[in-house]
């Protein structure tokens, strides 16, 4: 199946574009890890980005979510320019892009409540934690947004009672609560068995049903067919093509990635 290159005049031109990353290059040392990459999100989509290793995935999505600092290109979040030699996470976040991380990290022994708001809490008017708010907006996330009834599951249970699935749609949820217009999900069903699985499918279901858009990191195939609406696939810190998922099913996915790690022996 022949690839399509991304040259800028084969993204999408309108101008509604949730997110925008043009020509974005990245080096350490001599070591290139970012060459022009090209990179669209539109409102309400899930987009996979998929590579090898050292395509320049956590790269670009480090760029995004303020964590590193691009050489040069540009970038747009809801058609506002971004200084990308000045973007930080703090910026990010206000701008509504939120990352959740492989295995994001929680506080085992520290109740629900607080693992949603740690860093960002709640105060009231004399400057104290309003933990009553706090606790009935995280039972608002896990019964309203996420779904999530099972037995011991409360704003005050400890993390240890969720499984891993539900470990990464809690993290899901707190990206959501805080009005997150891009959620980043870095390898989120890494580890988990195939229930588990099912489930953080469905919490990406969730982003999209609340109108909000994905930009989805996973090296499993099957998993990112399932949940995206778009590819966009990376090789050695360049873009090597884009698909819609209506143009190709799971093998022919798989295909094209390896037609792309095929080019690289020859070469």
């Amino acid at each position: 199946m022949p690839h399509r290159n991304l040259l800028v005049s084969d993204h999408p031109t309108q101008n509604h574009s949730l997110l925008e990353l043009r020509n974005i290059r990245k080096s350490f040392g001599t070591v290139v890890a970012l060459d022009g990459v090209d990179f669209t999100l539109n409102p309400g989509e899930v987009v996979a980005l998929l590579g090898d290793n050292g395509a320049g995935k956590s790269t670009l999505i480090k760029i995004l979510s303020g964590v590193q600092k691009a050489d040069s290109g540009t970038m747009r979040i809801n058609g506002i320019a971004v200084d990308i030699r000045r973007h930080t996470v703090a910026k990010a976040r206000k701008m509504g892009v939120e990352t959740v991380h492989q295995g994001s990290a929680l506080g085992e022994k520290q109740p629900l409540w607080r693992n949603v708001f740690i860093g960002r809490h709640i105060t009231n008017r004399w400057g104290f934690i309003d933990v009553a708010r706090e606790r009935s907006e995280t039972l608002d996330i896990l019964h309203g947004r996420l779904g999530l009834r099972g037995v011991g599951i409360h704003a005050d249970a400890e993390v240890k009672v969720l499984s891993g699935g539900e470990r990464q749609g809690l993290a899901i949820g707190r990206a959501m609560h805080f009005q997150s217009d891009i959620v980043i999900l870095d390898e989120p069903t890494t580890a988990l068995s195939l229930k588990e699985v099912n489930k953080v499918l469905d919490f990406i279901g969730h982003i999209k049903a609340a109108g909000k858009s994905c930009v989805f990191i996973s090296h499993n195939l099957r998993h990112a067919h399932m949940a995206s609406d778009r590819f966009i696939l990376l090789d050695r810190g360049k873009n090597i093509g884009e698909y819609r998922k209506d143009e190709l099913n799971q093998d022919e996915l798989m295909h094209a990635l390896m037609d792309a790690a095929s080019r690289r022996i020859e070469e």
